[in-house]
């Protein structure tokens, strides 16, 4: 499938908060653990990965929440302040996590635009669920180099020696 051109829209359930995204993600995670199971109440979060500056808020403001994750340097969750639906989050990520936004795929206007890259956590995935034949799934996490393209990952690598830098 390919995927139209950008910018695509979307928005939280009450129309309060409405984004565009300007350019594609990174890669889109379906990821399988415990912690998305229960943060989102079902089996798996679909989380595309794009550059903070390529999510424009268009209407309306998100309020942002801290709830603890698996590394221990928490997760912050933007939502709408009626609806309480989660847009995006940040996570860590090695200390880049204003950088990079986890865009609830289901949010778009059209998530169909945005299949899964790669499929994560596996390992502590729901045993019922039935992952596609051909799809690259991981037990836990993955190499970067592996999955991202070059020049993404050559994005984050910048980000993280700007680090340490600073």
């Amino acid at each position: 499938m390919s995927t139209p051109p950008y910018p695509h829209e979307g928005g939280c359930t009450c129309g309060h908060v409405r984004y565009q995204v300007t350019r594609a993600p990174f890669v889109v995670h379906c990821c399988h653990c415990r912690w998305c199971q229960r943060q989102t109440g079902t089996a798996f979060a679909l989380n595309a990965l794009i550059e903070a500056p390529h999510i424009e808020i268009t209407k309306g403001e998100v309020e942002e929440t801290v709830v603890a994750s698996p590394s221990g340097k928490g997760q912050t969750i933007a939502r709408c302040p009626h609806c309480k639906i989660a847009v995006w989050s940040n996570y860590f990520m090695g200390g880049i996590e204003k950088g990079i936004r986890f865009l609830r795929v289901g949010t778009l206007d059209n998530p169909d635009l945005l299949p899964p890259d790669v499929h994560i956590f596996t390992a502590t995935k729901q045993p019922w669920v039935q992952l596609p034949e051909g799809d690259r799934v991981v037990d836990t996490f993955y190499d970067y180099a592996e999955v991202w393209s070059e020049e993404d990952n050559a994005w984050r690598l910048e980000q993280l020696e700007a680090l340490k830098s600073d």
